[in-house]
């Protein structure tokens, strides 16, 4: 089992939605390449140097932050250009970059999904680690059967941060993590399910999955657009009944 391996997954176009604004609109993506299986204990431990307690097992408890700090620390580690620059804890994501970097939220979605449009990708039970298993951590990877982009655990074990903010007009800075994890009941384990929490928190169930792939574009790319974060962060946008705007 290479730990490292990613796989290409080809241009294509996936249907993404917004609760809140009562959104929905189609993606279209280029090529790029993600990872077969979440980023490691063994891996971390590897490029970082820190205690690896289960090698095979997701490494988790990341804050948003880390999991930014290692997809650079990947990339020098292979010799690419990092694909993150840093002003303070303020993340600029270079989108010419080929270095490591977390997939954007259309990205993971396109990827999880392999040309499935249910809820899942196959029996739950037979491809993703949940609260159906009745086990109390997550599990080594590639345990369970892969999508048909051949990428294990995109649905359950560990939630998977993504590049994206969640809802900056309701939770500021809050980034967006995927899948579902290994506690967690069928209707919270779901390809289109998207929570998120603070840069800087951490969650003993979240993760992350490293993907690549640069573009000819500014500030804007597979889904994402540093404008539209702009748009979406301003005060006066609709919020469902009982939220209170943020101080």
């Amino acid at each position: 089992m290479d730990l490292t391996e990613m796989r290409r997954i080809p241009a294509g176009s996936v249907h993404l939605h917004d609760a809140r604004r009562g959104r929905r609109w189609t993606v279209e993506l280029e090529s790029f390449e993600i990872g077969v299986y979440p980023v490691t204990e063994e891996l971390f431990a590897e490029l970082l140097g820190v205690p690896a307690r289960h090698p095979r097992r997701p490494a988790r408890d990341l804050s948003w932050l880390r999991a930014i700090r290692f997809c650079n620390a990947a990339s020098e580690w292979e010799g690419h250009d990092p694909a993150y620059s840093f002003d303070g804890e303020e993340v600029t994501w270079h989108v010419d970059s080929d270095g490591y970097r977390l997939p954007t939220e259309a990205e993971w979605e396109f990827a999880c999904r392999a040309g499935s449009t249910g809820p899942h990708y196959g029996p739950l039970t037979e491809i993703a680690w949940t609260a159906l298993d009745g086990v109390s951590e997550p599990q080594d990877v590639g345990g369970k059967l892969p999508n048909l982009n051949g990428l294990f655990d995109t649905l359950g074990n560990v939630w998977e941060w993504c590049w994206d903010l969640l809802d900056p007009a309701r939770y500021d800075d809050y980034r967006v993590f995927r899948g579902g994890g290994f506690e967690d009941e069928a209707f919270s384990v779901r390809a289109s399910v998207r929570r998120g929490g603070g840069p800087r928190m951490h969650h003993d169930d979240v993760g992350m999955r490293l993907a690549r792939g640069g573009f000819d574009t500014v500030d804007a790319a597979q889904g994402w657009s540093a404008g539209e974060d702009l748009e979406r962060g301003a005060r006066g946008m609709p919020r469902p009944f009982g939220w209170t705007p943020r101080g």
